[in-house]
């Protein structure tokens, strides 16, 4: 790859240049390629990102090879909702850990994903974790996006930290929580960090403890006595992505998650108050009743907003039409509103 510098681009950082005219790496990459030899001016090699660069300068790239991971490709069956040569979006199962960790060196999203792209996922974003944009935990359902170029995953990566502040992406996920929730609507703010007694669990934590956390969730449905709900269909929305937000939020609120070993241990006294019916789906979905429903971003290669949609799986739509048949179900009315 080579180009002639211009006006435009006298006085400029050979990194800057580099990174606004070959958009496919980031910037940081060049800065990494030109310490490593790969880039030159006018046939010299230059080791320096910060160097200025003049009219007329030639300037030539030669990337090295991707850097080769230590994962091993293996092929499993996926769930692809939409693929093309930028990303790929994944209906991911329950049981599915999305990258290789502590306690989890293979058997992941990320193996198969190196089986199912081969060397085109190799190094992007990373050898640990290629092509990783955001997670699910591994007892989650639902939509994941994977980059499949280093300009896709910078792109989605900007959007994904933004969480939606910017107007481009939007993630909806589907939950069952204990009890009736105190509102139809309503947000629920604390900051979250680890658990102080047990380092794998998070929690609400003071503010200068952990990261500003906040979940907006609309109650769709509940179960039971309109006075006191057995359970709430639950739509939510992340403003913030921290670990097990919507796990660690509702529980802090007193409504976690049915089936949620880690944060809804309290409640598995009140599973002897739901119908024997309800109590065997719930005892067949056997993890936390989570699905990432919605997914919508702006695609990183045409800029257009694409939106995807997945239906919960089966186990999480028998525990919810068993609640619905064992039940009495309602839909929560809207508030009213009063006269200004």
């Amino acid at each position: 790859m080579s180009f002639t510098a211009t006006a435009g681009d006298s006085g400029e950082r050979l990194d800057r240049v580099l990174a606004q005219r070959l958009p496919q790496y980031s910037r940081a990459r060049f800065q990494a390629m030109i310490a490593g030899g790969h880039v030159r001016v006018n046939g010299e090699t230059i080791t320096e990102g910060r160097r200025k660069l003049k009219e007329g300068d030639a300037v030539s790239v030669a990337p090295p090879p991707p850097e080769q991971t230590a994962l091993a490709a293996q092929p499993m069956p996926l769930a692809i909702v939409h693929e093309d040569a930028h990303l790929i979006v994944i209906d991911k199962p329950a049981g599915l850990t999305v990258h290789p960790g502590a306690g989890t060196p293979d058997g992941t999203l990320v193996n198969a994903l190196l089986a199912h792209c081969g060397d085109t996922l190799s190094g992007v974003g990373g050898v640990k974790r290629p092509g990783i944009v955001h997670r699910l935990d591994k007892d989650t359902t639902g939509l994941l996006v994977v980059a499949k170029t280093d300009a896709a995953h910078r792109a989605l990566s900007k959007q994904f930290a933004a969480h939606g502040r910017d107007g481009k992406l939007t993630r909806a996920y589907l939950a069952i929580a204990w009890g009736g929730l105190p509102r139809r609507q309503g947000v629920i703010e604390g900051a979250i960090g680890r658990k102080g007694t047990n380092r794998t669990k998070m929690a609400v934590v003071a503010d200068e403890m952990g990261r500003a956390a906040v979940t907006h969730y609309e109650v769709l449905e509940t179960f039971g006595p309109k006075a006191k709900p057995l359970a709430s269909l639950v739509r939510l929305k992340l403003e913030t992505g921290r670990t097990h937000q919507i796990r660690v939020h509702l529980a802090h609120i007193g409504h976690p998650l049915l089936g949620d070993a880690a944060y809804g241990q309290g409640f598995k006294s009140s599973e002897v108050l739901l119908p024997p019916q309800v109590g065997a789906a719930l005892e067949h979905l056997g993890r936390q009743a989570l699905h990432a429903a919605e997914l919508g971003f702006e695609h990183p290669a045409t800029r257009r907003p694409v939106r995807f949609e997945a239906p919960p799986p089966d186990d999480f739509a028998r525990l919810l039409d068993t609640l619905r048949k064992s039940t009495p179900s309602h839909a929560p009315q809207p508030p009213k509103l009063t006269a200004s």
